[in-house]
């Protein structure tokens, strides 16, 4: 294993990238979408073993109050050795100085984000394009 870490989207392969998402499994992504949002975001960490893409993800941030950090992925062969903690340490180092760097988690990862530092939000809210699959998920309440 020859793993590098990469913090810009210059020679990310779209398409290795939308892979990793539908067998992560965390969802059907077009390779467009991915580029035009990681290329909108002002923090970015890929990594990789050797040219393959094995894990990514991506802060919005406004550069002083706040940095969202989302899209985080792991491929399936390479989780619990602790490369999604790196991804997310490498955008909460990116993200310093920043008044609050927050995420939403998966259902069932909250421990996972808890032993990173974050904590349970009591009012954070959300529109979902597609409410009726949050609400299925149990990302929202109805």
């Amino acid at each position: 294993m020859n793993i590098c870490m990469v913090t810009c989207e210059k020679n990310v392969n779209w398409d290795s990238l939308v892979e990793l998402f539908r067998i992560a499994p965390l969802g059907k992504r077009i390779a467009n979408d991915l580029k035009k949002s990681f290329t909108n975001s002002m923090f970015k960490c890929f990594l990789y073993d050797g040219e393959q893409i094995i894990a990514a993800g991506r802060a919005l941030a406004d550069g002083v109050d706040c940095s969202y950090l989302c899209d985080i992925v792991v491929h399936p062969d390479y989780q619990g050795i602790g490369l999604g903690k790196v991804v997310v340490e490498s955008l909460i180092a990116q993200s310093q100085g920043h008044n609050k760097i927050i995420l939403f988690a998966n259902v069932g990862k909250e421990p996972f984000y808890a032993k990173l530092g974050f904590k349970k939000m009591n009012t954070a809210m959300a529109i979902f394009k597609d409410e009726k699959t949050a609400i299925d998920k149990g990302v929202i309440s109805p």
